[in-house]
């Protein structure tokens, strides 16, 4: 029998009426493909703008309507979505690298975007995200949340597998979770590692599975001597917008905090995504590796 990926029934928290269409730009990961497979098991059919070089052609994304768009070519998803009458748009997946901005088209759409684009870099990741959604519901497209369609992907509360956290691991996901926030506030990213009550690693643009390699690398190469357990904490920034890029865990995170010999990851409950629930679990449970939601809140 399948694990289920998801923890919920098929009911959509969003209310789509016949003539609603979801819009999913897909980039790397597992969200978008969660995504549109809740969509497609509540009878909708979702179209798909696939990111050149991000998103998985290997999976159901492709078998769905879809358009391949090119990173440079952002300003032609507003013509994409409404020549294929799409209503509401979820915006899922990594994206792991900047436009060239040489090889971008000029258009009427992007003249309209590009300064407050521009604008926004300066202030972060975050900032640029909220003027692209901005810029989309100018257009009068609905943009949601990927846990809007998928709530079940949202982190619960509490433990959520066997192993559960040592004494000395709150000592490390306190510390852990301080650093996160702290790098959060910046702008920077939303993961931090703790080993032995000390902040060792944090999270930077290149993400989380790469944080977690250097985790192990400094296992590799005896920067660690002696230090033993370690947890990963993932929150999400504070004032973020919600709709786009909430930290997100899945097994492959599990993977990674194995390999880095680490004990555990906490998550901010109600404000991270975790991907394939189901094989994340198991997978932890195989290796070992606790998994909490810690309380919302986190960030008052």
């Amino acid at each position: 029998m399948t694990t289920p990926t998801t923890r919920a029934d098929q009911k959509l928290p969003i209310q789509l009426t016949p003539g609603d269409r979801v819009g999913i730009v897909a980039g790397s990961g597992k969200l978008p493909i969660n995504v549109a497979e809740r969509l497609l098991a509540a009878g909708h059919t979702p179209f798909v703008a696939l990111i050149e070089d991000e998103a998985d052609r290997d999976s159901v994304l492709t078998s769905c309507e879809h358009e391949v768009l090119a990173l440079e070519n952002f300003a032609d998803l507003v013509p994409v979505m409404r020549r294929h009458k799409v209503t509401h748009i979820v915006l899922a997946g990594g994206v792991d690298r900047r436009p060239n901005w040489r090889a971008i088209r000029p258009s009427f759409t992007l003249l309209r975007i590009l300064p407050k684009a521009i604008s926004a870099l300066a202030r972060g990741d975050d900032g640029l995200l909220r003027v692209l959604v901005r810029g989309l519901e100018d257009y009068g497209f609905r943009v949601v949340g990927a846990h809007e369609v998928v709530p079940d992907i949202l982190a619960p509360e509490g433990l959520m597998t066997r192993t559960a956290p040592l004494k000395s691991d709150r000592r490390d996901l306190d510390a852990a979770l301080e650093a996160a926030l702290a790098i959060g506030r910046l702008d920077i990213g939303q993961g931090a590692v703790s080993i032995g009550g000390r902040v060792i690693a944090l999270e930077g643009i290149e993400g989380t599975d790469c944080l977690l390699a250097r985790v192990a690398d400094m296992r590799d190469h005896g920067r660690l001597a002696g230090k033993r357990r370690g947890v990963l904490v993932k929150c999400s920034k504070p004032g973020q917008e919600k709709r786009t890029d909430l930290p997100t865990i899945g097994p492959k995170t599990i993977d990674g905090a194995y390999a880095a010999g680490l004990a555990g990851i906490g998550v901010e409950a109600g404000s991270s995504l975790v991907l394939d629930f189901g094989p994340m679990i198991e997978r932890a449970d195989e290796l070992g590796i606790f998994v909490i939601g810690l309380p919302a809140g986190t960030h008052e």
